[in-house]
């Protein structure tokens, strides 16, 4: 991303902001309430058609508008309630024309643990089964770029553990590059190969960091790891250096 620019009628969200993010990287932007977190995210997966972009661009191949390259796993999971899991699993395939002709679907519902919930629908199932089916939906498509936009959020805490091993689990197997939008600087530190701190707005890199402890990961043992409490009072630090008052 280069120069990246958002305004919302006189308000500046995203200023001449530029990022380069590596392939199979899985990068966690943390930052402060308004400071363009979200709204980076949906500028990158073409959400945003006022947003100004000199230059965007996913494996050299320019990146202007929602296409099938890049998926979005959503904060409130955003299943269709007529639709049972299998359904909403595989909404995204029919949108683009496309066949399961690999059993994909069949995979993620093993992978997510959904096998006996694929022909209920979305009132009856819980919260954490919820976003296992909004997060399976993304990876059905077999994007290059899976955006997470606090996924976990909306979950209890055991869930929200339990959910970002799976989650983890699943792009480590797949290879995925990934950008997760989260408060939670445990979970980024836990998740991610490399932290980014917004400050703002308007939104502008105050840290860009990359986490110093060895996968594969659990919380347990990062918070007991000698790297863990430095790196968090570093990304602290950060958000308050990057606070707008």
């Amino acid at each position: 991303m280069q120069d990246v620019h958002v305004q919302f009628r006189q308000n500046v969200i995203i200023d001449g902001l530029s990022l380069n993010i590596d392939n199979d990287e899985f990068v966690s932007i943390v930052g402060t309430s308004g400071c363009g977190k979200t709204t980076l995210l949906r500028a990158i997966g073409g959400l945003l058609p006022q947003a100004r972009v000199r230059r965007m661009r996913l494996h050299d191949a320019p990146l202007r508008t929602p296409e099938p390259r890049v998926a979005m796993v959503f904060q409130h999971f955003g299943l269709f309630p007529w639709k049972t899991v299998e359904e909403n699993i595989r909404y995204g395939l029919e949108v683009q024309g496309r066949r399961d002709e690999h059993g994909r679907i069949d995979q993620l519902l093993q992978i997510m643990n959904l096998q006996d919930a694929r022909t209920k629908y979305p009132y009856q199932l819980s919260g954490g089964m919820k976003q296992r089916v909004g997060i399976a939906r993304a990876l059905c498509l077999e994007p290059e770029l899976l955006l997470l936009d606090e996924p976990l959020s909306a979950v209890d805490a055991i869930t929200r553990e339990v959910m970002q091993r799976e989650v983890l689990g699943i792009i480590e197997r797949e290879t995925r590059t990934a950008i997760l939008v989260t408060h939670d600087l445990d979970e980024a530190i836990i998740m991610s190969d490399r932290i980014i701190v917004l400050g703002g707005p308007p939104a502008h890199v105050v840290l860009d960091t990359r986490v110093p402890i060895e996968r594969p990961r659990n919380l347990a043992g990062v918070r007991s790891h000698p790297a863990y409490l430095p790196l968090r009072n570093q990304l602290w630090d950060s958000l308050q250096t990057g606070r707008t008052t």
